[in-house]
């Protein structure tokens, strides 16, 4: 319903743009500056003078669309901005035309994004730019942690230089959005995700400031890793990089890929950052959608680093003007083929094989004396820059896949995880009546967790997985996830529970990890003398226990134990992960 009413309100929208011309307010009239250039780049917009202008924007110029979406953990809708070619602009552009959807403020003290996405829309609706969009489509939001604009401040971004004022990371709930992308534990995320099945972008940018090493550079960006994108990796790696490098340079902004490095100095060389399914890009990639994280630096100005910014966003328009088509033809392709695969991979490992080699533009960095501790301390000499060749280190090897399953059934109980796969576009149906089936089940093994919450949530990891073939009966009611026309990609990363960043480890399954039943060791006793008596083979297997592990000759209750694991007093649900892989 949601869906439908967006169409509508677009069509009428863009009806009535076209009818009503001759009444368009004149844009001329009216000064479309921003705080950002009023300050002279000291400042940035709050969230209501940031909607505001972005309102009014929209009643000067029809080619500008302002939609609101669901809530926010704030109680505010999230707000859209689509800017468009023409003024006979139809929801079919969505899929015929190319389209970037650019996300601003997940972190509101890093706006960078906010004012350069502003400007460059303004702009490009003012016909200012040397940049004529025809095949492009523009959708971004404004302020996706609209909690953390709210919560403005002058201190939390202790190492960063400006804006004078700025949001907060944390959101209405406290959590770093930028995790939360696959527990959806915020209302932002489940509206977020509303938005990006909608439009179906092809590419995605989310705009950012970051911290780390020092080094010359204003921008810095993080690409989806190449090595999980298939042939859009290839593109992204072979043409969109070089392409935005060199348009950047052209306009005397030098980048490279983000300095993933902490407590030492890049000049050595670096690792790509690997973006799992929590993070905005690592979603993205889910779904084939190349993805931007631009970084721009801590401690270079407020101003200098939104004009990077601006100079970015303009640069990935340009490509997608250029040679979207073939971005979507590729991204088409690489979903036709996972739609195909028998096997998916879901575990990689980073290598430090054959690296690329970058031109780095950095700053020597030395030890010297901490004034505040007398201990050593790292130190960049701004004084001594030097650009010299590193190596960056891209590769990623696969270490686990998973045969893709033709379907999955979720016992009803689980609603929560499937009202998160129905938010992502899964479709998914209830089995109309009992019945028993062959399916692949899956048991925990062993698994670490986390010692402290990690963004409100015991994360599980190292997780250790066994499989076998049983029968198991389901009730009508339950939940049946077919795998035809299906993202295979997110499904197969959530729902295999050793995954990274699978439902499993994000704790929605913890419940089968607990034993509801168990016995009173002085009433088991008699009975489980009794197991020993009625089979050899029990009793054999206990002997042979007992001479491995002087803890289970020492302890009766384990001895007891023992025997319970191995009858059918034992619950079977203990440890059974509860979502089951039907291959036939």
């Amino acid at each position: 319903m949601k869906h439908h009413f967006f169409y509508l309100f677009i069509g009428l929208s863009a009806l009535f743009s076209c009818s009503s011309s001759e009444e368009q307010l004149d844009p001329s009239t009216q000064n479309w500056e921003t705080v950002f250039e009023k300050t002279e780049g000291k400042e940035t917009f709050t969230y209501q003078e940031g909607i505001d202008y972005l309102k009014k924007l929209e009643k000067y110029y029809p080619s500008l669309h302002v939609l609101e979406f669901g809530s926010s953990d704030a109680g505010y809708p999230l707000h859209l901005g689509i800017y468009t070619p023409d003024l006979n602009f139809l929801p079919d552009d969505l899929k015929e035309k190319n389209v970037v959807l650019i996300n601003n403020a997940i972190h509101p003290g890093e706006p960078d994004g906010v004012d350069a996405t502003f400007m460059l829309i303004r702009n490009l609706l003012e016909g200012k730019e040397d940049l004529e969009l025809k095949n492009t489509i523009v959708a971004f939001i404004p302020f996706y942690n609209i909690g953390g604009a709210l919560n403005r401040n002058s201190g939390t971004r202790a190492n960063q230089e400006g804006p004078t004022s700025y949001g907060f990371r944390g959101n209405a709930q406290n959590l770093d959005l930028n995790r939360d992308f696959i527990k959806m534990d915020s209302k932002n995320m489940k509206t977020f995700a509303e938005i990006f099945h909608l439009i179906h972008p092809d590419l995605f940018i989310d705009t950012h400031v970051s911290n780390g090493a020092d080094y010359q550079y204003t921008l810095t960006y993080l690409s989806s890793h190449e090595g999980k994108l298939g042939k859009v990796g290839e593109l992204v790696k072979e043409k969109m990089n070089p392409f935005l490098s060199k348009s950047m340079l052209k306009e005397g902004w030098p980048i490279v890929p983000y300095v993933n490095v902490w407590g030492t100095t890049p000049d050595k060389g670096y690792t790509q950052f690997y973006d799992s399914p929590r993070y905005s890009s690592g979603y993205a990639a889910l779904f084939n959608v190349p993805s931007y994280v631009v970084e721009t630096h801590m401690l270079k100005p407020f101003k200098q680093r939104t004009e990077a910014t601006y100079q970015f966003l303009k640069g990935a328009l340009l490509f997608l003007e250029q040679h979207g088509k073939e971005l979507k033809n590729t991204i088409a392709q690489e979903r036709e083929y996972q739609l195909n695969s028998t096997y998916l991979p879901i575990g990689w490992e980073l290598s430090k094989e054959n690296p690329d080699t970058l031109e780095f533009k950095g700053y020597e960095g030395k030890t010297v004396k901490s004034e505040v501790s007398g201990l050593d301390r790292l130190f960049y000499d701004r004084t001594k820059p030097y650009t010299k060749k590193v190596p960056f280190y891209t590769g990623l090897t696969v270490i686990d896949s998973v045969k893709v399953p033709a379907a999955y059934i979720l016992p009803k109980g689980f609603e929560k995880v499937v009202h998160l796969l129905e938010q992502n576009g899964i479709r998914v149906e209830e089995l109309p009546s009992d019945m028993e089936q062959q399916v692949m089940v899956t048991y925990i093994e062993d698994y670490k967790t986390v010692k402290s919450p990690y963004e409100g949530h015991y994360l599980h990891y190292d997780i250790k997985t066994s499989e076998r073939e049983e029968t198991i009966r389901f009730l009508k009611g339950d939940y049946l996830i077919k795998m035809d026309n299906q993202p295979k990609r997110f499904l197969v990363e959530t729902l295999t529970a050793r995954a990274q960043d699978s439902y499993f480890a994000w704790n929605f399954f913890d419940a089968v990890l607990q034993q509801k039943e168990h016995f009173s060791s002085y009433v088991f006793e008699d009975k489980a003398a009794k197991m020993l008596k009625d089979s050899p083979e029990l009793y054999k297997e206990l002997q042979e226990e007992k001479k491995r592990s002087p803890e289970m000759r020492k302890s009766a209750y384990k001895q007891l134990n023992f025997i319970y694991d191995r009858s059918n007093h034992k619950e079977k649900s203990f440890k059974r992960y509860p979502v089951f892989s039907v291959y036939h």
